[in-house]
């Protein structure tokens, strides 16, 4: 057990120590930032399909995983002990009309724990929201210069830590709650250039710089259906549901006299702090959108399985009273995943390879913002593979995801991503019977 801990937490910090920029997103722009998928590596490498559940992996979106059937192989008395931690490597082109530039971000994504304790199991663990990275820069429509009019910087985002409770209620049927605690802040600025006659840069520019320290909580539920149709087939479906709730957000602005170097370098000259408590701004609160997930698959346990999932979102429902802009729309949001895996024989004694577990799926996405009245969709296939490790059924996860973010219609970006994902895994028996005294 010391070992995979030791494993584990070499991986979170191999994974923090480039994990820096969170995302490399222009959208991350809007609202509290891009929105991260919640799941393992194993869900995303089946196209983001979170449905299936057994006794040997975390499932992180659907609580109603955390219970279970024993498992046959320890006399149906108990069911392991379960951690699991990953990350992603994603590799970005950003295209326009006007060019193109590529960008990059190693994120941390989840760090979890499930222990089962009888019908009941709990889990509980960390993983990144929302995130926000960005380098923006508009021009000035009125000149053919290249003259730049903004240059807009974020950073930041909302993390959760949960804890959640399952409950077997049946072979068949298990439901359950997490409760999460969102925190985190965003740090964003607008430089807006200014010029002389001759169209050189003045000495001084002016930076307005803001920041938000989000909190709240909000729970999520889950419900799981698992049952035999015949002696081969299982029918395997899943439901979860988050209700709306709030963020506080307390809020900081300032505008500053800078001077901005040839590189780019910026040197504050003078600070004037706003006073967002006239404004009615100093603490706002930010709605997050309820969601609603269903789905269903079948297959062959331990051999294979496809299924098909289906997530909704008020996003409409979002608000954010310290950042408003008219060129951006909130609509409801709807997405769509379809994938499965193989493995060719689970017991095999000669071949490591058919002990593996072969993953792929697809997706398509409706994100929910709307700018410039074009939707920004998403579209990505997946692939995975599941490598033994160790003993009790421990695994590492490889995932490799190929998609596309948004379009190039009415002046936007487009982006082409290839996401690099790996997890850790891994299983142990904590609580066993004594056989004699």
């Amino acid at each position: 057990m010391i070992k995979k801990l030791v494993l584990v937490f070499i991986a979170v910090f191999a994974i923090n120590s480039y994990g820096q920029e969170g995302t490399a997103s222009p959208y991350s722009f809007y609202g509290i930032g891009s929105l991260k998928f919640r799941g393992t590596v194993e869900n995303r490498s089946m196209g983001g399909l979170s449905i299936y559940t057994d006794s040997i992996h975390v499932n992180l979106r659907n609580p109603a995983s955390y219970a279970g059937k024993n498992l046959d192989m320890l006399g149906g008395e108990s069911r392991p002990v379960k951690f699991t931690v990953g990350g992603t490597y994603s590799d970005v082109k950003l295209e326009s009309n006007s060019g193109s530039a590529k960008a990059s971000s190693t994120t941390f994504d989840y760090l979890a724990l499930s222990i089962p304790m009888g019908k009941f199991g709990f889990g509980f663990g960390l993983l990144p929201y929302t995130s926000v990275g960005y380098k923006l820069e508009s021009l000035d429509d009125n000149y053919t210069d290249g003259r730049i009019s903004n240059r807009f910087k974020g950073e930041g985002g909302l993390n959760k830590a949960f804890l959640g409770f399952g409950y077997q209620i049946t072979d068949k049927l298990s439901v359950g709650i997490d409760a999460q605690y969102n925190f985190g802040n965003i740090q964003n600025s607008n430089i807006a250039f200014a010029y002389d006659d001759d169209g050189n840069p003045t000495q001084y520019q002016t930076r307005e710089n803001n920041r938000s320290d989000l909190s709240g909580l909000n729970v999520n539920l889950g419900l799981s259906y698992k049952t035999m149709i015949n002696s081969d087939l299982e029918l395997v479906t899943g439901a979860t549901y988050t209700p709306q709730s709030n963020l506080s957000s307390k809020n900081e602005r300032s505008i500053s006299a800078i001077i901005v170097s040839s590189t780019g370098t910026e040197a504050v000259v003078n600070t004037i702090e706003t006073d967002l408590e006239s404004l009615g701004l100093l603490e706002t609160d930010l709605v997050l959108p309820s969601k609603f997930s269903i789905g269903a698959g079948i297959g062959k346990p331990r051999k294979w399985f496809v299924g098909i999932e289906s997530e909704y979102q008020t996003t409409s429902n979002f608000s954010n009273d310290l950042y408003t802009s008219t060129a951006v729309k909130y609509e409801n949001a709807a997405s769509v995943s379809i994938g499965g895996f193989y493995i060719p024989q689970y017991n095999s004694f000669t071949s490591y390879l058919k002990r593996a577990v072969y993953r792929a799926g697809l997706h398509y996405e409706n994100t929910g913002l709307n700018i410039e009245n074009e939707s920004i969709n998403e579209f990505g296939i997946s692939f995975g593979v599941g490598l033994p490790v160790g003993s009790f059924f421990s695994n590492a996860n490889l995932g490799l995801e190929l998609g596309k973010r948004g379009t190039t219609n009415s002046n936007l970006i487009q982006e082409n991503f290839i996401n690099f994902q790996i997890s850790l895994s891994l299983n142990d028996r904590w609580f066993q019977k004594r056989k004699y005294d």
